[in-house]
């Protein structure tokens, strides 16, 4: 089994301007990615696949492997795709750019599913984590921009959402909310089938990816991970992040 993990990293962003350069502790924002990246025990290789010459210039000294693809990509799942189509690889993941404290062991978890099937038998199409939501979420529940999950008695995904899924009409000590962990594993094949769809109708109604997958048949399987650590999407986040590599230099 051969994994390689894709970071699709975009110099614009509509709410953090030229985010995969702001400076965390001394290194940027992608680089710390790429490092987080390298940790991983089930990956053979990790490429970056930026839109930008600026992020390669920061990352190609460092020994980063870096390939340039188009700027009209219209999602990091369609940027990776491009990139895959030169490697050889049984399994891509993507990793987002922005998420410069990534867990190494979150990656082998997505990646985990692939290298457990047994010979010869048939490899997911998507894997992707979920993080258990308590009693005391209830703001991560509600907020529109915390994408919830609710999946299958065998842990597929049934529907993403930004709204609270599922409704609750009647509570029940059993009912559970999961958060989902925008992390993708994909087998090389279906990587390149995602990429020919077009935008499917629920994925412009949430403005979520995944949907398209699923909209079109394709099966997520969600595995449980009890770690979650911040990514960057707002200027908060930047500053979040620098607080918790302040705090761990200091350790």
């Amino acid at each position: 089994m051969n994994a390689v993990i894709l970071i699709p990293a975009r110099l614009d962003s509509s709410r953090l301007s030229r985010k995969m350069l702001a400076d965390l502790e001394g290194e940027p924002l992608i680089v710390r990615t790429w490092r987080q990246a390298l940790r991983s025990r089930l990956a053979s290789r990790v490429v970056v696949a930026a839109d930008s010459p600026e992020i390669a210039a920061v990352l190609e000294p460092l020994g980063a492997e870096v390939v340039l693809t188009s700027p009209t990509a219209s999602c990091g799942t369609e940027r990776i795709a491009e990139a895959a189509r030169s490697i050889q690889a049984d399994v891509f993941l993507n990793l987002q750019g922005d998420e410069p404290l990534i867990s190494p062991e979150n990656i082998d978890l997505a990646l985990q599913p692939f290298f457990d099937a047994p010979m010869g038998s048939v490899l997911p199409d998507c894997t992707t984590l979920v993080f258990a939501l308590g009693p005391d979420d209830r703001a991560q529940i509600d907020d529109p921009h915390v994408v919830k999950v609710v999946m299958d008695s065998e842990g597929h995904a049934l529907y993403f959402s930004r709204s609270p899924i599922p409704y609750v009409r009647n509570s029940s000590s059993s009912l559970r909310f999961y958060r989902h962990v925008g992390l993708y594993a994909f087998k090389a094949d279906v990587l390149q089938r995602f990429a020919a769809m077009p935008v499917s109708m629920l994925e412009a109604a949430e403005s979520l990816e995944q949907l398209r997958l699923l909209e079109n048949g394709f099966r997520i399987r969600c595995v449980n991970t009890t770690v979650d650590n911040p990514g960057v999407n707002t200027l908060e986040d930047l500053e979040l992040v620098r607080s918790i590599l302040r705090r761990g230099s200091r350790a």
